[in-house]
C-alpha cells in the first residue's frame, strides 16, 4: 500500500528579497510587505503542505573581506526578522503551520517564552520553533564563540527553560470564570528560579499556559545534532542524497536516539530537503542536465560567488587551476560547510578547484544517480513514492523562494499526481500542527 507522506516549503532566502537576479523578479512583487508571503503561504496550504519553515541568519559575517560578497547578490542579506513575518503567514491561512527560524544566542529564555507563548495561541497553535545553534552571530551579542557541542549543549538548556517556563501554570490554575469573576488562581502558578550554565532567571511566565507547545523542529546531521533531535524535535530537517538506503539509514539514526531519550520514535518526523527543476518531459530533462556537464569559467565563478556567501571566504580570487587550501578558511566556518564544498571528495588536495566547483554546477537526472534532481513530475513523483514505499520515509522539504513563479514551476504538476497516488494529503487533520504531523 502506497504511503502517505508530509510535505513542507523550506523558505531557503528567509525574508530577504525574493527573485533578486532571476527573471521573476521583474513580476514587481514586494519583498518587504506581507503579500507575496501570504499568497504564497496560501498556496502551499492549497496544495496541502503542512508547514512552511523560514530560514534565518542573524548576520553577514565578520570579516569585512566578505561584506560585499554577501550582499552583492543578497546571498546573505539583507534579511528581515522571520518572527515579525509569521504573525501575516498566520493570519493569512487555516490550517498550514508557520516554523521561523530561531537562534537561542539572540533570545533571552524568558523573552522568547512569552513571545512564542503568544505567537502560539494567536495562531491557533500552528507555530513551530526552527531550533539552529549557529555561532557565528556571536559577537553582535557580545558573546564568546562556542564549539559546535556546547552550542548544541546551550540550545538544550534553552529549550529546557522554555519548556519550564510554559508549564509555570498548573492545571486548574487558569479559571476564568464569569460568574466568580475569577480568572486565574495564583496558589497554581509555581515560581521558577533557573541558574544555568548561559542563563539566570526568575518566573513565573505572564503567559496563559498553552494547551501544546510549539512544534520543534532542528536541522544538523553531525552526531550531537542528531542526539539533539532525539531528544527534542518533532520534525529533523535532512540533508542526505535521496536514495533507498541513505534515507532509510537517516531515518534510523534519529529514531534510535529518540528511543535512547525515552521518547516515541514515531514523535519525531524525518523529512528530507529536496530543491527538484521539474522538466516538461523527458528530453527536456535531458537537455537541461547536457547544458550543465560542462560548465565555463563564468559559470564556475557564479558557483564561487554563492559559496563564498556561505562560507565568509572569498573564493572568486583563487586558482581554477590548483587545489583549495583549506588553510584559508577562518575558524569561525562552519565545518559542516566546508564538506559540503568539497563534495564528494575526500580532501580538497584530490582535485582542482575548477572540478570542485564544476561539481556544484553540475545537474543529474533523476534515476540517474543519487544525487538526481532533473526530471518530470511523474519521474518526481516514482522517486517520492520509492522513498515513502521502500525507506517508509516520513516525508520532504520543497526547498527554494516564496514566490509564486516558484512555488507554480515546483508544484503545478506533481501535485496532482502525488493526489492521485494517495501520498499527499487532500484534507487537514481537526486540531493544530502537532495534529496534522501526527495524523498518519
Amino acid at each position: 500500500m502506497t504511503k502517505q507522506q508530509h510535505f513542507g516549503w523550506f523558505l531557503s532566502r528567509g525574508f530577504g528579497p525574493h527573485g533578486w537576479a532571476r527573471p521573476y523578479y521583474e513580476w514587481n512583487y514586494d519583498w518587504r510587505r506581507p503579500g507575496l508571503y501570504q499568497e504564497g503561504a496560501r498556496t502551499l496550504e492549497q496544495a496541502g503542505f503542512d508547514f512552511v519553515l523560514i530560514e534565518d541568519a542573524l548576520s553577514v559575517g565578520i570579516s569585512p573581506a566578505t561584506l560585499d560578497l554577501r550582499v552583492r547578490k543578497a546571498y546573505g542579506g539583507p534579511k528581515h526578522d522571520p518572527w515579525t513575518l509569521a504573525p501575516y503567514l498566520c493570519a493569512a491561512t487555516e490550517h498550514l503551520g508557520v516554523i521561523p527560524t530561531a537562534n537561542p544566542a539572540a533570545w533571552h529564555p524568558y523573552t522568547a517564552a512569552r513571545q512564542f507563548a503568544s505567537l502560539q495561541h494567536l495562531s491557533g497553535g500552528r507555530l513551530g520553533l526552527n531550533v539552529v545553534t549557529d555561532v557565528g552571530s556571536a559577537h553582535h551579542f557580545g558573546q564568546d564563540r562556542l564549539s559546535h557541542d556546547a552550542a548544541y549543549d546551550r540550545a538544550q538548556e534553552w529549550l529546557d527553560a522554555l519548556r519550564l517556563l510554559w508549564r509555570s501554570w498548573d492545571d486548574g490554575a487558569l479559571i476564568a470564570d464569569p460568574e466568580t469573576q475569577i480568572y486565574a488562581d495564583g496558589t497554581k502558578i509555581r515560581a521558577v528560579e533557573h541558574r544555568g550554565a548561559y542563563w539566570s532567571f526568575d518566573g513565573p511566565l505572564n503567559a496563559e499556559p498553552l494547551s501544546s507547545d510549539p512544534v520543534i523542529a532542528s536541522p544538523g546531521g553531525s552526531p550531537r545534532g542528531i542526539r539533539f533531535a532525539g531528544q527534542n524535535s518533532d520534525i529533523q530537517l535532512a540533508l542526505s542524497n535521496l536514495d533507498v538506503e541513505a534515507v532509510r539509514a537517516y531515518r534510523e539514526r534519529v529514531r534510535a536516539n529518540a528511543l535512547e531519550h525515552g521518547r516515541d520514535p514515531g514523535a519525531i518526523k524525518t523529512m528530507f530537503v529536496f530543491k527538484p527543476i521539474v522538466a516538461s518531459s523527458a528530453e527536456e530533462a535531458d537537455r537541461i542536465v547536457a547544458a550543465s556537464a560542462n560548465p565555463d569559467d563564468a559559470a564556475l565563478l557564479a558557483v564561487a560567488e554563492a559559496w563564498s556567501s556561505d562560507l565568509e571566504t572569498d573564493l572568486t580570487t583563487l586558482d581554477l587551476d590548483r587545489p583549495l587550501d583549506p588553510a584559508i578558511f577562518g575558524e569561525h566556518v562552519s565545518q559542516g560547510t566546508i564538506k559540503g564544498l568539497r563534495g564528494r571528495f575526500d580532501s580538497f588536495a584530490d582535485a582542482p578547484f575548477r572540478e570542485i566547483l564544476a561539481g556544484k554546477a553540475r545537474l543529474g537526472r533523476i534515476g540517474d544517480g543519487i544525487s538526481g534532481t532533473v526530471g518530470t513530475a511523474e519521474e518526481l513523483a516514482d522517486l517520492i513514492q520509492a522513498l515513502g514505499d521502500d525507506a517508509d520515509n516520513d516525508g520532504l522539504i520543497f526547498s527554494g523562494d516564496l514566490h509564486p513563479v516558484t512555488l507554480h514551476r515546483a508544484l503545478d504538476e506533481i501535485v496532482p499526481i502525488l493526489r492521485r497516488r494517495g501520498i499527499l494529503r487532500t484534507e487537514f487533520a481537526p486540531g493544530d500542527l502537532h495534529a496534522n504531523l501526527a495524523s498518519f
